[in-house]
């Protein structure tokens, strides 16, 4: 059914309005109930692994290890996670009372925001569906769900997973392109929690902005991988092929670029090489262990970035095959790299990395601050003043230091990111926060503050001063 028929329309206000209508009882719901229902979907989860699995090979020859980690490891660790601490979120959180405010008790209580809408990219079309729903769940929300289209076994799944466990009125799937995503949005939702482009999430923005709603914006960017002249090569070299080969390179705090101190390069370059070696033999388009680029369209997105990269004088010093009728795109390094070229304006999503050098660390910021934040900052390096200098002079959303895209599957973490790289965190405590409405509470237990009531004589005068002078 099209998202521009009245018909679908009306659909999505009635299951609006159902979950609307139910959404203070599920408020109320304890800590046991809401934990009941993550055990829930962590058993139903773990006894379909076979189903994820096919659904994703299905729509782009995800790798079954990679679904394991990437997808269901990021889900079950989350809902332990928030199973274990839910009780504890959930109790009132004392907080000190100042002299001013003597005969007072204060404290925190977290409360669900209500009707929440969570907008899911295809990149990791499990993962970044029910991660969000998890915390959504644990704050007490009602929620509808709006998967991506560009992954289809992927969110019938998703759809039928939520279907079997969840009431429509509690938790609810829209199936849809772009416009169902346009009409979920006119509804005056109490908070919105989005995955993808930084574009997209201004639009996502706007339309929060027409009810007032707060968002969580989950963007991305152009994330670099610093290798300082300390650093190990063969070490550094190894994680990046492998976080770059990831989901073929499709994961939005992947490194965007290397920012490689000019003494190192030639080892890196061969480094890599080798990596890719060892992991996909001969080549990855022959590997079982490789997956591919979603589409067509984003698979002539990384083509055009490759052929203008090598139009405008890049050299292709590591792979840079591609095969059409597959989607494939090998795992490639660049060289010669300039600003002018379309791979570095926009996010590569995907396994193709330009290398840039450095020769002083003052450069390396200089370039980095000159760019918008992005969402992941890599530091190799085996020098503690080196780490410390670019921590000190950039900001990130998360950063690793000596490893790359640990970020996201620690729960103790807030993962998010600044400005376009985004709004808002999660991860654990962090997302059954983003999901929750912080709710202060003061309660007088003895006395007054009558001796500050009219009329202002100069004795309550006096006593004002004191009170701006000494608390």
């Amino acid at each position: 059914m099209s998202a521009a028929e009245p018909t679908f329309t009306l659909e999505l206000q009635r299951i609006f309005d159902a979950q609307r209508k139910n959404a203070a009882t599920v408020a109320l719901t304890t800590a046991a109930e809401r934990s009941e229902k993550l055990k829930v979907l962590l058993d139903y989860l773990m006894a379909h692994l076979t189903d994820i699995e096919k659904a994703m090979y299905d729509d782009f020859r995800k790798p079954s290890v990679e679904v394991q980690l990437g997808e269901v490891y990021t889900i079950t660790s989350e809902i332990k996670f928030a199973r274990k601490n839910l009780k504890h979120w959930l109790k009132p959180q004392r907080v000190p009372t100042p002299l001013g405010m003597i005969g007072t008790a204060n404290y925190i209580r977290h409360e669900p925001k209500g009707n929440v809408l969570i907008i899911s990219p295809w990149n990791y079309p499990l993962a970044l569906a029910v991660k969000p729903l998890i915390s959504a769940i644990a704050a007490g929300n009602v929620v509808m769900i709006k998967p991506s289209e560009l992954t289809p076994h992927t969110s019938r799944f998703i759809k039928k997973m939520v279907s079997d466990l969840f009431a429509e009125e509690e938790v609810a799937v829209v199936e849809g392109d772009a416009e169902a995503a346009t009409e979920l949005l006119k509804l005056p939702f109490n908070h919105i929690f989005f995955t993808g482009a930084p574009t997209i999430g201004k639009i996502v923005m706007r339309a929060a902005a027409e009810h007032l709603a707060s968002v969580t914006l989950e963007l991305g960017g152009k994330s670099p991988n610093i290798i300082d002249e300390t650093a190990d090569i063969k070490k550094v070299a190894e994680m990046t092929a492998w976080s770059k080969g990831l989901n073929n390179g499709q994961t939005c705090i992947a490194a965007d670029y290397v920012l490689i101190h000019a003494s190192k390069k030639e080892a890196f370059i061969e480094a890599y090489r080798k990596a890719l070696q060892e992991m996909y033999g001969d080549g990855a388009e022959h590997s079982d262990s490789y997956a591919r680029i979603v589409n067509s369209r984003h698979f002539n997105r990384l083509k055009d970035y490759l052929d203008d990269a090598v139009a405008k004088g890049a050299s292709i010093v590591v792979g840079g095959k591609t095969l059409a009728e597959q989607n494939y795109v090998e795992p490639t390094l660049l060289t010669n790299i300039n600003n002018d070229m379309k791979i570095m304006q926009e996010e590569i999503f995907g396994p193709l990395l330009p290398i840039l050098t450095y020769r002083t660390k003052e450069e390396v910021i200089a370039y980095i601050n000159g760019r918008e934040k992005p969402l992941a900052l890599y530091i190799h390096s085996r020098s503690t003043e080196n780490i410390e200098y670019f921590l000190k002079n950039t900001t990130a959303g998360d950063t690793v230091i000596n490893d790359l895209m640990l970020q996201f599957g620690n729960a103790e973490l807030p993962f998010g990111g600044v400005n376009n790289s985004g709004i808002g965190k999660s991860n654990g405590y962090f997302g059954f926060q983003e999901f929750s409405n912080l709710r202060g509470v003061s309660q007088r237990q003895f006395g007054t503050m009558k001796f500050l009531y009219p009329p202002y004589t100069p004795n309550v005068r006096k006593i004002m001063d004191l009170f701006v002078k000494y608390f």
